[in-house]
């Protein structure tokens, strides 16, 4: 992301990468029906029983919740309807001065992975189902993590989710090293000591976190001492945020810049630039669905590409903090090397596992999207570029030895050979020559001589979109698609000729 930084210099007090939301979940042995059934057996418990025993296991953890908000004298609350649990919270939190400890204890109907009994033909055996059933949230400002959560199904197998958010993290960080900042929500607006904040936010990545874990989920699961004894969670990142902050000197720096950003964004980065950023390649075997889309909130514009439900985010952030985001949740999308054995120089690129061990492999492939993505946008509001690309539009080329005219932007058949190429239809899975003419009002001829010669004409229009490097040909296909300079040259062109250039000559005369 270095010529961004570079270019913007002036206009940027600091850049920070660090890790956003993450959401973490812990799976015990038995959340597997089949292994569950053997926990029955080696408990002496008979299977249909079943719900009697679940509802037994409720009943404690619904006790050890409300005692222990009881011990630390903060409330324990049953929501029945739902609301914003999370500014909830922080209203108790400020109206209570809690700075560090339990804020308060959630309880609330949702809906769980878990089992039910299944009787037919042979012995009782149980399957998965998904319905509501009580559920505890435990809310702490935690010491090191700041505002977070753990949530606890009370059905079995218990799974434990823990949300924790980085940038709180590294506040707590740099009050202990004492580095100034200015923090609004989950944002830095400022940092003293950005270089050296860097440094510190490296380090989270590489936390004991299994440890830490297991050590939340003995807190608000007293099952692990009793029925549970000797089992351990097996934790898995569920989701996870990177977010890159370039931290602006003041608002109206960020507001035209962004303005722009966004136009770039939304039309000139394609599906293939999509997969770059996520270090992939787009070809024709692809089969999952790239998609774009733009998002207004109060004070906050954000453009979001997704790709196999994974995506890269940009958002302005309070107005002054550009904020580019990749979001993992199919980690499998993406590849770690593995050793073949331990002590071993072989090996292979094998998915990402979802595992904590591999949280710093989420680090790199965050911090290299949104890079990137920042260095993609280097381009915006340099005219320079712009002016060299209108240039080799307007001017003849010459591609594979063959010369091509030049195009002229305010010629009406080139205007129309834009439009029909530019459409909304066409960004995902490309287009043929034969969908072009079908658009330019291009019958193909049964006789053929005229067929041969009307094909000819078509392949020349795309030859000629070719040669300027506006298209380009999918490999393998007959299909083309649409270049990232074709897109930007191509909708500014539709734009000045029904647009801008009639409400020029009319303010003229």
């Amino acid at each position: 992301m270095r010529s961004f930084i570079e270019k913007h210099r002036q206009k940027i007090t600091g850049v920070i990468s660090v890790f956003d939301r993450i959401i973490l979940k812990g799976y015990l042995p038995i959340s597997y029906p089949a292994v569950a059934e053997r926990f029955f057996a080696l408990n002496n418990q008979l299977l249909v029983t079943f719900k009697e025993f679940t509802s037994q296991q409720t009943d404690a953890l619904r006790t050890h919740a409300m005692e222990y908000a009881a011990q630390a004298n903060r409330p324990y609350e049953y929501l029945r309807e739902h609301i914003r649990k999370e500014e909830h919270v922080r209203a108790i939190a400020q109206r209570d001065g809690i700075t560090d400890g339990l804020i308060c204890v959630l309880a609330i109907n949702e809906e769980n992975h878990t089992f039910s009994l299944r009787r037919g033909k042979g012995r009782p055996h149980l399957v998965r189902c998904s319905p509501r059933c009580l559920t505890l949230y435990y809310y702490f400002m935690d010491r090191h993590f700041g505002l977070m959560h753990i949530r606890l199904s009370t059905w079995m197998p218990f799974t434990i989710q823990v949300y924790v958010n980085g940038h709180d993290w590294l506040a707590r960080q740099l009050d202990a090293k004492h580095i100034a900042y200015e923090q609004v929500d989950n944002a830095f607006v400022s940092i003293a000591d950005s270089e050296r904040a860097q440094k510190i936010a490296d380090r989270f990545q590489r936390l004991p976190l299994e440890k830490i874990l297991h050590a939340f989920a003995n807190r608000v699961n007293p099952l692990l001492k009793t029925i549970l004894l000797g089992m351990e969670y097996y934790w898995v990142i569920d989701q996870a945020e990177y977010a890159t902050d370039v931290m602006f000197r003041d608002r109206a720096a960020l507001k035209e810049l962004y303005l722009n950003m966004q136009k770039h964004a939304a039309v000139c980065t394609q599906a293939d630039d999509i997969m770059k950023f996520m270090g992939r390649k787009l070809h024709g075997s692809f089969r999952g669905t790239i998609t774009t889309d733009a998002k207004e909130r109060v004070d906050i514009t954000r453009v979001k590409h997704t790709v196999k439900g994974n995506w890269i985010k940009m958002y302005n952030k309070h107005g002054i903090v550009l904020r580019i985001e990749t979001v993992i949740n199919r980690p499998r999308e993406f590849r770690t090397f593995r050793l073949a054995r331990r002590n071993s120089k072989g090996g292979g690129w094998v998915p990402l596992p979802k595992r904590i061990s591999s949280m710093s492999r989420y680090a790199q492939i965050g911090l290299r999207a949104n890079a990137g993505y920042l260095e993609a946008l280097t381009e915006v509001d340099d005219p320079t570029p712009v002016y060299r690309s209108l240039d080799r539009l307007c001017e003849p080329q010459t591609r594979t030895g063959q010369r091509v005219r030049g195009l002229n932007p305010l010629r009406k058949k080139d205007r129309e050979l834009f439009e029909a190429v530019v459409r909304g239809e066409h960004f995902i899975n490309g287009f043929k020559a034969s969908m072009i003419a079908g658009r330019l009002g291009l019958v193909y001829p049964k006789e053929p001589g005229e067929r041969k010669r009307l094909v000819a004409r078509v392949n020349r229009k795309m030859r000629l979109l070719r040669g300027h490097g506006l298209i380009a040909r999918i490999p393998h296909s007959q299909r083309y698609r649409i270049t990232s300079v074709g897109m930007g040259m191509m909708n500014a062109v539709i734009d000045l000729r029904e647009h801008t250039l009639p409400e020029m000559l009319n303010s003229a005369n």
